[in-house]
């Protein structure tokens, strides 16, 4: 039995609409001891994203859904405590998927394991946020799906997270015309004036259609969908001939009781006559790049090129509260829960 006393947010039943409670439960659970090969990291930082919640039904999506009594699947920063491999020793921090829970045990050489190659300026919780698995997120389906051009205008939702972060800034450094779409007057604010976005549309003031009308005169060339919902309605007639939808995910629908009966992205781009072209990706399609990407976003932040905001709780004890609350939009920025130095 190992020496490390752990603590894990398990899924005790499955939620119906929103997390309630006894959903997700803090438990104490041992830590397994490493065999030949393997380590045994203490969690110090743990991303929440949205694609979390899906993988809380008993649905077969694009990932396998959470078994009941496991962790909350995540990934985190972590600092290996004990190891039996040559490929990663004591004290080296590594990003992983280690789940909701304070210490994990895994083999060395595990896939989406990877050492960080820390650099002055980049704070270790950056590379589960701008310079992570949101940031290359952004980066890809904007430069891959979206395929920007000079003086296209592109539309990103959920401007002020980590996604929005990186897209609009990278589709910025392209030359490209910018129009975020955020909540409230101090997160368009924050993406109007300190990212650089050419313009931001409150969804939550009330004249969503005119607002983002106006801020698209020349209409919309890409439109990077994470929230789907009345932003995607409102979009749909504003898109130009040969636009282009990377469609991340749809985080207004995620609470839904009944995903079979949700209006999804899907359906409202597929009606448009013509259809603009649009789809669903994966970050994982670019994982052979995930180093060079990685690099390419940390030096970013790194020189203070690529700015972004975070919202931190402490300890896994508050995880559950901060993921409920960022699934309604109260996060401003990245959403991380701080679990050790």
């Amino acid at each position: 039995m190992s020496e490390y006393k752990n603590r894990a947010v398990v899924l005790k039943q499955r939620p119906q609409g929103e997390i309630r409670q006894g959903d997700l439960v803090l438990e104490e659970r041992p830590v397994r001891s490493p065999g030949e090969g393997e380590v045994v990291a203490q969690v110090l930082w743990l991303s929440l994203d949205p694609y979390m919640r899906p993988r809380m039904n008993d649905a077969k999506g694009y990932m396998d859904p959470i078994g009941i009594d496991e962790p909350i699947v995540g990934e985190s920063v972590a600092r290996v405590v004990e190891s039996h491999s040559d490929d990663l020793k004591v004290g080296d921090l590594v990003t992983c998927y280690s789940g909701w829970q304070e210490y994990v045990t895994f083999p060395a050489d595990a896939p989406m394991v990877y050492k960080i190659q820390q650099r002055d300026n980049v704070p270790l919780q950056a590379y589960l946020g701008v310079a992570g698995m949101p940031g290359r997120t952004g980066y890809c389906g904007l430069m891959y799906v979206g395929k920007p051009k000079a003086g296209e205008t592109v539309v990103v939702s959920a401007a002020s997270g980590p996604v929005g972060t990186v897209v609009g800034q990278t589709a910025k450094s392209e030359g490209c015309r910018v129009v975020g779409v955020a909540g409230g007057p101090e997160k368009c604010d924050f993406v109007v004036n300190e990212l650089g976005f050419d313009a931001c549309v409150d969804y939550k003031a009330g004249n969503l259609e005119a607002d983002l009308k106006a801020a698209c005169p020349d209409g919309i060339d890409i439109y990077f969908e994470n929230v789907g919902g009345a932003v995607t309605r409102a979009v749909a007639p504003l898109l130009n001939e040969g636009a282009r939808v990377p469609i991340c995910g749809f985080v207004s629908a995620y609470n839904a009781k009944d995903m079979a009966s949700v209006e999804t992205p899907f359906h409202v781009l597929g009606a448009l006559d013509p259809a603009p072209e649009h789809r669903f990706f994966l970050v994982t399609e670019w994982q052979d790049q995930h180093q060079e990407i990685t690099d390419i976003l940390a030096s970013r932040v790194a020189s203070g090129e690529l700015k972004y905001r975070e919202t931190v709780a402490e300890g896994l004890e508050n995880a559950v509260d901060a993921f409920k609350g960022m699934l309604k939009g109260q996060n401003f920025g990245k959403q991380l829960v701080h679990i050790a130095d």
